[in-house]
């Protein structure tokens, strides 16, 4: 199976951490629970300077590498690779990021996953051509049976992978949104997304005709 991971608020907890950026750059006090919008600059009511910022204070190097990994994560994801299957993570972080992200995921005993950045969300400014970052059109150029993704605004993305099943990552930003299809199934942890996913790997190997 080739698997696609993001990686913010999917391997990490990267709202989290946010929410603790914003109470100390501008004393303004949203809890986690509360972030009821993907976009951090409508959680948590910012103006556009100050949600310039929030995402520059949550991207440096220092901020980066004290991200608490989502339980379970590195776990599930080192059992694929050693049952053989092919894992990938796509993260929409801007691309200046990579190095504080790469070793991030080497501490955390993901040094065998690789890690592509693409401008998931039309907001990247660091242009550079890196072996490590993608156009939107080179990642739907690639295959994925399975994917993980809590982001509302990247199920487009997934939705090209054709007959890709996707776990959604249950967040408070995407409790109320709709899935595209019945491809996508909620899950509240890296245990049930497990599970989905060997159920998924039965049913490509054994299908029912």
């Amino acid at each position: 199976m080739k698997i696609y991971i993001d990686f913010d608020d999917v391997i990490c907890e990267t709202a989290k951490y946010f929410t603790k950026i914003a109470k100390e750059l501008f004393d303004i006090e949203v809890p986690y629970r509360q972030v009821q919008f993907f976009n951090l600059q409508k959680a948590f009511d910012l103006s556009d300077a100050q949600y310039d910022e929030l995402m520059k204070a949550g991207h440096t190097p220092e901020n980066l590498l004290k991200y608490e990994e989502t339980p379970g994560a590195s776990e599930t994801i080192n059992k694929w690779v050693d049952e053989g299957h092919e894992v990938t993570i796509i993260t929409g972080r801007p691309f200046d990021s990579y190095e504080p992200s790469r070793t991030w995921l080497d501490e955390h005993q993901l040094e065998r996953i690789p890690i592509y950045f693409v401008d998931k969300y039309g907001r990247e400014t660091f242009h550079q051509d890196c072996t490590y970052n993608m156009t939107l059109e080179n990642l739907y150029n690639m295959t994925f049976d399975f994917a993980i993704e809590d982001s509302p605004a990247a199920f487009e993305h997934v939705l090209h992978f054709e007959q890709c099943k996707v776990a959604v990552f249950d967040r408070p930003w995407n409790r109320q949104s709709e899935f595209p299809n019945d491809r996508f199934v909620r899950c509240s942890d890296w245990k049930e997304i497990d599970r989905i996913f060997e159920e998924h790997v039965k049913e490509e190997c054994f299908p029912v005709e």
